[in-house]
């Protein structure tokens, strides 16, 4: 089968990496938004405009048959209207990251650290109280642009997480929780995983969005690929599409999915 993996930008290619793995045998098509980035800075309606031309795009033109909406603000703010605008299964980050915070904590409270638009939205706050957790979010603004500088190992990081993290745990405290669980709300985050686990207590699990996103998708569409379940990842196809600057896309998007992107195709969405 084909599945769609949309995201505003490159982000998401963390989600498409870790499908690659949990499910080898399907085909896949990626599609990165990048000419109306960042959708955090636009309205609720303007994001669900940009978020359902995107999801049509992937399901009638591309021909997906399950769309993962790698892009947490788009999931925060969107998901009933692409739901509602395709007829295929959508899943979306913020839904697999409280599942998984919801399977992962035993004091049923929990920590989020995403984008201020993520933040914002209390997205996760809403989706871990529906699940009976506690949770604080905390926006960690600085912490896109230094992956995307491909500062993950860089003293300078380490640092910036190190105080994020330090600030997030002294919110707990103050608020009385006893979290045990960390949600990395943002597809970037994933490739600061290592750094991120060395700055939290040793109590607190952190739970990668990609990671778990895929597991999800994995356990959702079992039926589906289960006789392509021993196949090699190399056999996938895999498409990626754009809207704008896709030499940048190519060289960019190869930090985040961990191989080289062949080629990326430039479309055109509308405004």
């Amino acid at each position: 089968m084909k599945i769609g993996v949309f995201d505003s930008g490159f982000g998401g290619l963390t989600v498409l990496r870790a499908l690659l793995r949990q499910i080898p045998g399907a085909d896949y098509a990626y599609l990165g938004d990048t000419a109306r980035l960042p959708y955090g800075a636009k309205s609720r309606a303007t994001v669900a405009r940009y978020a359902t031309s995107s999801a049509r795009f992937l399901v009638e033109e591309e021909a997906a048959e399950f769309l993962v909406i790698a892009c947490n603000t788009a999931s925060a703010l969107a998901l009933d209207a692409i739901r509602e605008a395709v007829a295929v299964p959508v899943l979306g980050v913020v839904e697999t990251g409280a599942n998984a915070a919801e399977a992962s904590s035993a004091t049923r409270d929990v920590l989020v650290i995403a984008t201020a638009a993520t933040v914002e939205s209390h997205a996760y706050a809403a989706a871990c109280a529906a699940r009976g957790m506690r949770a604080i979010e905390k926006a960690c603004p600085l912490l896109v642009p230094l992956v995307e500088e491909g500062w993950t190992q860089h003293p300078v990081t380490e640092e910036v997480v190190r105080i994020y993290i330090g600030e997030l745990m002294e919110q707990a405290r103050a608020a009385h929780l006893h979290a045990d669980t960390l949600v990395l709300a943002c597809t970037h985050y994933p490739l600061l995983r290592e750094t991120i686990e060395r700055a939290v207590p040793q109590e607190v699990r952190v739970i990668d969005s990609a990671e778990v996103t895929a597991q999800q998708v994995a356990a959702r569409l079992e039926g589906a690929v289960r006789d392509a379940g021993e196949a090699e990842v190399g056999e996938a196809e895999v498409e990626f599409f754009a809207t704008d600057s896709v030499t940048k896309f190519r060289d960019l998007g190869t930090r985040f999915l961990g191989q080289a992107i062949p080629a990326v195709r430039l479309v055109d969405l509308g405004g």
